[in-house]
């Protein structure tokens, strides 16, 4: 595994840069060789900033902290990284097992049991009344995917989408 750490606005230290080559190279366990990590250890005024960019035979992960202690920053960061390594190998382990034959096991989800879908934000909207031509233009218009809107004519809750061939999708909500 090979790491370069470069310095900015810091003076550069020997046990800072052996420092956070120990951290960083904790990610090798949960990589594929060829691996290069770059870091980058700067100060801005009092805020100390430890950035990663790790290439690992194809694979990006980025990391960034902020504390007011360069060591701790670097913690922070190799932790972050961590997660991000050991979430990608059991995401590619799932895979390939799901994906083994062309037969699936009915019961199978890709989840492990202690790890079960769940809301993670929720969001309160107001559907407002228009026609779906209005609303498709406001989609058009917009960057988001879809729009909830109340149809002007029937009085319900619709939602138009953008599909991925160019053209827009219409739900119909029936009571």
């Amino acid at each position: 595994m090979q790491i370069n750490v470069t310095f900015r606005h810091i003076e550069p230290s020997s046990p800072l840069r052996d420092y956070a080559q120990d951290k960083i190279s904790r990610v090798r366990k949960y990589l594929e060789e060829p691996i290069e990590a770059h870091v980058v250890l700067k100060v801005e005024k009092f805020r100390h900033i430890a950035e990663v960019t790790i290439d690992a035979n194809g694979l990006v992960i980025n990391g960034t902290e902020e504390t007011g202690d360069m060591y701790s920053a670097i913690d922070m960061l190799a932790d972050t990284v961590e997660s991000q390594a050991k979430r990608t190998k059991d995401k590619s382990r799932r895979r390939k097992q799901v994906g083994v034959g062309k037969e699936q096991v009915s019961g199978e989800t890709g989840l492990d049991e202690d790890h079960e879908a769940r809301v993670i934000r929720s969001e309160q909207i107001y559907a407002k009344p228009m026609d779906v031509e209005e609303a498709t233009m406001q989609l058009s218009l917009s960057s988001g995917e879809f729009l909830v809107f109340t149809n002007r004519h029937t009085n319900r809750i619709n939602v138009l989408y953008r599909r991925k061939d160019g053209n827009y999708g219409l739900i119909e909500t029936i009571a």
